[in-house]
């Protein structure tokens, strides 16, 4: 009979150690899939904030700024932060981020 009890309680911690390993693997691909999602808002973050950098200093409008006399200043600035944008969203892109 003892051998019974035994064998039962060794059925029960085994099916209880299955459980558990299972809950950890849903909560470590949880895990996985959440920091999938914030590189991809980090990446995007990344990508607007290089326009807005370029946009902010432009928008001080210095009075010993040489590129606020140039003709194509504010060409320039624009291509800039579209270079900018472009470029970290192909890095972003292929490291698999977006």
């Amino acid at each position: 009979m003892t051998e019974f009890y035994q064998t039962t309680l060794m059925i029960n911690a085994a099916l209880i150690g299955q459980a558990q390993n299972e809950e950890v693997k849903r909560l470590t691909e949880a895990n996985y899939a959440q920091n999938e999602e914030i590189k991809k808002i980090s990446a995007w973050a990344a990508i607007l904030f290089a326009s807005t950098l370029i946009g902010t200093v432009y928008d001080m409008n210095f009075r010993h700024m040489p590129e606020l006399q140039w003709s194509v200043g504010y060409p320039a600035a624009l291509i800039l932060m579209v270079l900018a944008s472009v470029t970290l969203y192909v890095v972003f892109k292929r490291r698999g981020w977006l």
